[in-house]
């Protein structure tokens, strides 16, 4: 007799890719400036840790909301013993004021319309609950976020196609991109119930264009399918263009009281804006009152518990902190951002152009032996544990095309930025000079007309080829 679930053996989780598993690396050996300084450091996680001392200096004037008081008086009690799902009022509307101010002001939201619920994960996945059956899908453009293969997909079995964006456009989204993925989830035999995307994009760094997103409302519109945008980063656009919401063109297109403005759903977070993942505070915004008296019901499942909601409602009241944060929050993320990309400059390495989010989209296509995902595995490995980095490489976001990496930067310090360029830098010299050795080998070889062998190779050490071997057991 099988003694547990299909779901509990099954390997669908996702938790194999190239993404987790650099995460894995970085755990064993966790750079630490004075106990391991030769250790990984982690440019894999996009956490926003630039702005915390403006947090906590909103909690040390404000010693009331973090000691669970109104007026002086304590109310613990009464919060510890709240457990509507539907969520503190007061939290609802400060949480959908800040995210009309994350938008410049250009669109409202209706509380009543907002969930709650733990994170932008559980968020996700109570929506595909909502819209999808098991075995139908889901379009998402590539690269994408790894995570939405286990958020999406593993408890709710619902599939993802992927809409297949290039560079030779800075990977926006096509007409024919849409459509052909569209054609592929048929030749599948799947029922695409929507698209997903995530703007800003995760991992591109970029704000999607006004008219991507109105070519998103017309496909939807003529494939009578929903739209789903998770609108996480909205608060990092620290360049231009600016940000631009599903919201505002629905409004600008007069899509009120219409059937796409009830196919149009929003997910958000303060894990990004605010540098909060821990708080564990996510939304779905929908106007679909269905999907709104569904998901409230399922959140009873990831609860944002009442102490979190009365802090977060104190803290995010208060406007002109909020003002202050984000302006500043935009400035240290634009300024981290110029370092990184000048320090991969310096290692002659270029990214994609971007304005928003925790990351850069690198391109290091110029350094793999051959132009596959072998070869970008190859890369990844020798940077992972030879020059001492986790980054993500493209193939764990379903990239097209091999040899582009996720790089986060605001996850540490200017001086472990610094470190990190170097590091990188030297390899680049290195892998360099051991690419003209062998080009000069082959030139030689073949003056003396003697058959050459290459001799430039990347190498794994045993210690690196046993954890091969483990993931493949695995």
């Amino acid at each position: 007799m099988r003694m547990l679930s299909t779901k509990a053996t099954c390997n669908s989780h996702g938790q194999d890719s190239s993404y987790f598993l650099g995460w894995q690396e970085y755990e064993k050996n966790p750079y630490d400036e004075s106990g391991n300084s030769k250790g990984i450091i982690q440019m894999g996680l996009a956490e926003n840790q630039l702005s915390f001392d403006l947090l906590e200096s909103w909690l040390a004037k404000n010693p009331d909301a973090a000691g669970f008081k109104r007026a002086g008086e304590f109310i613990f009690r009464e919060l510890a013993l709240f457990q509507d799902y539907h969520g503190l009022p007061d939290f609802k509307k400060a949480l959908v004021e800040f995210m009309a101010e994350t938008r410049g002001n250009k669109v409202t939201f209706n509380p009543n319309h907002l969930v709650l619920t733990a994170g932008a994960t559980s968020a996700n996945e109570t929506l595909m609950f909502c819209l999808a059956e098991a075995g139908e899908a889901f379009l998402l453009p590539t690269p994408y976020y790894p995570g939405f293969d286990r958020d999406l997909k593993w408890r709710t079995g619902v599939e993802i196609v992927p809409i297949h964006c290039t560079s030779s456009n800075d990977f926006q989204i096509t007409e024919s991109a849409l459509e052909e993925a569209y054609q592929e989830a048929h030749k599948r035999n799947l029922r695409v119930k929507g698209v997903l995307v995530t703007n800003p994009s995760n991992p591109l760094g970029t704000t999607m264009s006004r008219s991507e997103l109105n070519l998103l409302i017309n496909f939807i519109t003529a494939k009578s399918i929903h739209l789903i945008s998770d609108e996480i980063y909205s608060g990092t656009v620290f360049g231009s263009p600016g940000f631009v919401s599903v919201m505002e063109v629905l409004k600008d297109r007069n899509c009120d009281n219409t059937q796409v403005w009830n196919r149009v759903h929003i997910v958000y977070s303060l894990s990004k804006d605010l540098g909060l993942p821990g708080f564990r505070v996510g939304a779905i915004y929908s106007n679909d009152e269905m999907v709104v008296a569904a998901a409230t019901k399922m959140s009873s499942f990831g609860l944002v518990s009442s102490q979190t909601q009365y802090l977060l409602s104190a803290l995010l009241s208060d406007k002109k902190f909020t003002k202050n944060y984000l302006t500043e929050n935009q400035k240290r993320l634009n300024q981290r951002h110029k370092m990184l990309v000048m320090g991969l400059q310096k290692a002659g390495i270029s990214c994609l152009k971007s304005n928003a989010g925790l990351f850069c989209w690198v391109d290091m296509r110029h350094l793999l032996r051959s132009n596959t995902f072998d070869a970008e595995m190859e890369l990844w490995k020798k940077i992972v544990y030879d020059v001492g980095l986790n980054i993500s490489p493209g193939h764990s976001c379903h990239c097209a095309e091999p040899g582009w990496f996720r790089m986060c930067f605001a996850n540490m310090s200017e001086k472990t930025l610094n470190l990190a360029m170097q590091r990188l830098k030297a390899f680049v010299v290195e892998s360099t000079a051991k690419i003209n050795n062998q080009s000069n080998y082959h030139h030689s070889s073949k003056n003396s007309k003697r058959k050459s062998i290459p001799k430039w190779v990347f190498r794994l050490s045993s210690r690196d080829c046993d954890r091969d071997r483990e993931s493949d057991e695995r």
